[in-house]
């Protein structure tokens, strides 16, 4: 059937622009677009931070002000990441046995 007898609702094609990709992703914090807002209460203290974000390769706006308690949250945040644990695979059952009998793993220990 051609196009010219279909009395249905002719339908746009959808926009690309909203499938696919995301072109517009989120600033990481501690980047140059995003950088850390951190509080000193003295310039020795800022000048260790940002010893300590050198060597994370992390960039920070340090306000110095002795009235206010320090604030280093955001630093703290992104420093201590927590590790992924990793567990021992256990031998499978013809595996020569872990405790170094010689014999297989399910003849020994299993």
């Amino acid at each position: 059937m051609s196009k010219f007898f279909y009395k249905g609702k002719i339908e746009k094609k959808p926009k690309y622009s909203s499938y696919g990709f995301s072109t517009n992703r989120e600033t990481r914090p501690g980047t140059e677009d995003a950088p850390l807002q951190l509080v000193m209460p003295s310039e020795s203290r800022a000048e260790e931070i940002q010893a300590l974000l050198n060597t994370h390769e992390l960039y920070a706006e340090i306000e110095i002000n002795a009235d206010k308690p320090e604030d280093i949250s955001e630093l703290d945040a992104l420093i201590t990441t927590p590790k992924t644990t990793t567990v021992e695979k256990t031998p499978g059952r013809n595996d020569p046995c872990s405790c170094g009998s010689g014999k297989k793993y399910k003849k020994c220990c299993g």
